[in-house]
């Protein structure tokens, strides 16, 4: 019998997809386990297995195609010898349940019963706008107001043709105090469509600010001691041979946030509307950019971790985060992230809350300048760290508690070996 493959929903968030390559050409035989496509989510490109037998009848959704919800057809399997179908199952009479969100790779009867249009239709709110993704983006280029057309396809859902026809027609003229957009310099301008991940960042971190209380809190710490401490450290490991590391600074920053949340567990919190969360591992996301936006893989209880394990968990965990590899327990559920721009030059900046977490640290670069030390001046390697924070979860004299346990640990890194 024919089974459909759908869009999986590969991570909590994902809402929808991209096709990024088909693995499988049509007529394909297909063993439990094969890789059929990979799928470029909101995080990172991720392959998803064949989980029976078959042959790959037919590809429904072209590769490169973006915005695919989770839950849509993408595919047909067939058994041997069997008629490969032209398209997904059709609508049945009546309504049924929406099915449950897939599982990467899950397969679904080509028969299973689908709400019939009329009752969605009927479903939907009066005010709604019915578009379909391509519409939508098509809209978004061309600065089309979806809400001023009428859409000609199914149950009167606006797609391609009504947004290309409405961008056709000329622009009308301002009202009276309205001021019309000015036109871009000719050669001046290209535009570069979004990726999922793009999409993601913006609708996320607008939603961050816009829910969460930021509150944010800076301290100045000396990097003297623990870069000293650094170099002895990266010199035994040159002695060890073929078991050699090299620590960065950032692999011991990533360690005294962790010493820190464990001596202030208040800050390794999670705000809900009914409890707030206190997370006993510090699992530290670790901000990585990429071309196209950053990712925050996780070293899981870095707490509980020597230096070394850090260095190599992280190394590893960058290099794969850049080659989209990584795994989604890989850079979901941490409870607490650093974001390090030191390696720029930035003098200060804060960070975003990446909810459901309660905090995050910006590291800035650390600059050679004069200090006061009691009653003398010295030169010091000075870093302003700024702590954000989410006031529903931490108040600001926890928040200070916090960050004065973490310079105290840098400022005397002994702790991040003992």
């Amino acid at each position: 019998m024919a089974i459909e493959i759908l869009m999986p929903a590969l991570s909590p968030t994902m809402t929808e997809g991209k096709i990024a390559r088909w693995l499988k050409k049509e007529g394909d035989t297909v063993n439990n386990g094969d890789v059929l496509a990979e799928i470029e989510t909101d995080k990172a490109t991720m392959e998803v297995e064949a989980i029976e037998d078959g042959i790959f009848g037919r590809i429904l959704v072209p590769e490169g195609t973006e915005g695919v919800a989770v839950n849509t057809p993408i595919a047909i399997m067939v058994e041997e010898g069997e008629a490969v179908p032209d398209s997904a199952a059709p609508p049945a009479t009546s309504a049924a349940p929406a099915p449950a969100p897939a599982q990467a790779g899950a397969v679904a009867p080509a028969s299973a019963p689908v709400a019939p249009a009329a009752a969605l239709q009927a479903s939907r709110p009066a005010n709604r706008i019915v578009a379909s993704p391509l519409a939508r983006r098509i809209a978004a280029a061309k600065n089309v107001d979806l809400s001023t057309l009428k859409g000609t396809g199914p149950n009167g859902r606006i797609v391609k043709r009504d947004v290309e026809a409405a961008a056709a027609q000329p622009a009308a003229a301002p009202k009276p105090g309205q001021q019309a957009n000015a036109p871009l310099p000719t050669g001046a301008s290209r535009t570069v469509p979004h990726t999922t991940m793009r999409k993601v960042i913006a609708r996320r971190l607008s939603e961050s600010k816009a829910t969460i209380p930021h509150f944010y809190v800076s301290m100045d710490v000396e990097l003297d001691a623990l870069m000293a401490l650094r170099s002895q450290l990266n010199a035994l490991s040159h002695d060890e041979g073929q078991d050699a590391f090299k620590l960065s600074v950032n692999d011991m920053l990533i360690k005294a946030a962790a010493l820190a949340l464990k001596q202030v567990p208040e800050v390794n919190a999670s705000f809900t509307e009914d409890a707030m969360i206190l997370h006993e591992d510090a699992d530290i996301s670790v901000a990585v950019s990429l071309d196209d936006g950053l990712i925050t893989p996780i070293v899981r209880a870095a707490d509980r971790k020597s230096l070394k394990q850090i260095s190599q968990e992280a190394k590893s965990l960058v290099s794969r985060a850049r080659a989209g590899k990584l795994k989604p327990e890989e850079f979901q559920g941490g409870t607490f992230s650093i974001s390090n721009m030191g390696m720029f030059g930035v003098k200060e900046f804060a960070a975003i809350v990446t909810p459901p977490q309660a905090a995050i640290l910006a590291i800035a670069a650390g600059k050679r300048q004069p200090v006061v030390s009691g009653d003398e001046i010295k030169v010091a390697t000075v870093m302003t760290v700024t702590l954000s924070v989410d006031h529903r979860a931490v108040d600001g004299a926890m928040a200070a508690k916090w960050l004065s346990a973490f310079r105290n640990i840098v400022q005397a890194p002994l702790a991040l070996v003992l």
